[in-house]
């Protein structure tokens, strides 16, 4: 086989067919018609004297040689991917892109609204798409479909381009009169009502079980190695729910002291040092290998490091 007589066309096909192991999905992603994306598979079977896909009943999966083929090709598009980006630059006070990031609800409160300040002043056309966990998988993100997820994660896939944005303590907040407030001991820890917040990961999350403590998180986890364990009485996925439950009820939340800020005008509530050692939480950023060298997703990313770190060091 000759390299002047191939289409190097074909290699951007079997990328996405390998990825989306579906004719028409992989046609969408391209920009191309489901029979033009039907003529490159068949091209590609001559090519390679293969099948490459083959029909089940689960799909269509790929060959053996299909499954070889797949991170030589990858890594082939991604070095072209380099080399056509050299030299070029990201024009961002008139860009008008839209950048996709799907961020915890911690990221978001904390993160978000400083950088969309920033953003207002040297981009003031480019538009941020911020998403929820549940609303995105891995897999959206592999293919490009998603510019950044930043969150907290436990297991990555190692695929990925990750940098982390920073590590922050915990904290807690209580109501001012609480007995906390006037004796943050650990003994007024225990005997406080709590409020639990925390959504990392994807997909569609599950009912809380509350006596699966070491799945609650960091916290619980921490205090159930203490031999120990608080009274949670509510349970949300939303940082404001939490921080307004300490200052309208009464209850103790304990979360990430970036977090904390957003109650920073209450007058009711207390931000106190947690009574026993929790282990810092670092919050990272995420990306697909495919917009790793792509100019735009570059300030993009350096921006945000630059905002988080201004965010980090007034802690």
């Amino acid at each position: 086989m000759q390299l002047d007589k191939v289409d190097l066309n074909l290699l951007r096909y079997l990328d996405s067919l390998l990825r989306e192991q579906n004719v028409t999905h992989a046609a969408n992603q391209l920009g191309i018609t489901q029979p033009a994306m039907s003529n490159g598979l068949r091209r590609l079977r001559d090519l390679f004297h293969d099948p490459l896909l083959v029909r089940t009943s689960d799909g269509m999966m790929p060959t053996a040689l299909a499954i070889q083929l797949q991170p030589r090709v990858s890594l082939i598009l991604q070095s072209v991917d380099e080399v056509l980006h050299l030299g070029q630059s990201f024009d961002a006070s008139s860009s008008s892109r839209v950048f996709r990031i799907m961020a915890s609800d911690y990221a978001e409160a904390t993160l978000i609204p400083p950088l969309m300040a920033r953003l207002q002043k040297e981009a003031p056309n480019v538009i941020l798409d911020v998403m929820n966990p549940s609303d995105v998988s891995f897999h959206d993100v592999e293919k490009g479909k998603v510019d950044l997820i930043i969150n907290r994660f436990e297991t990555l896939p190692q695929s990925f381009h990750q940098k982390s944005v920073w590590v922050d303590r915990f904290a807690c907040i209580a109501h001012k009169d609480s007995e906390l407030a006037l004796n943050p001991s650990l003994d007024a820890y225990l005997k406080a009502q709590h409020v639990w917040v925390s959504k990392t990961g994807f997909g569609v999350g599950v009912g809380i079980q509350p006596d699966e403590v070491q799945k609650l998180g960091w916290v619980d986890s921490t205090l159930a190695d203490m031999g120990l364990k608080r009274s949670i009485r509510l349970f949300t996925r939303n940082y404001n729910v939490a921080m307004r439950a300490t200052e309208q009820l009464g209850l103790v939340a304990t979360l990430p002291l970036l977090a904390t800020r957003l109650l920073a005008d209450s007058s009711e509530t207390v931000v106190l040092p947690t009574p026993f050692e929790i282990p810092p939480v670092e919050l990272k950023m995420l990306w697909s290998p495919l917009l790793q060298h792509d100019p735009g997703h570059m300030w993009i990313r350096q921006t945000i490091s630059a905002c988080a770190q201004i965010i980090a060091d007034s802690n």
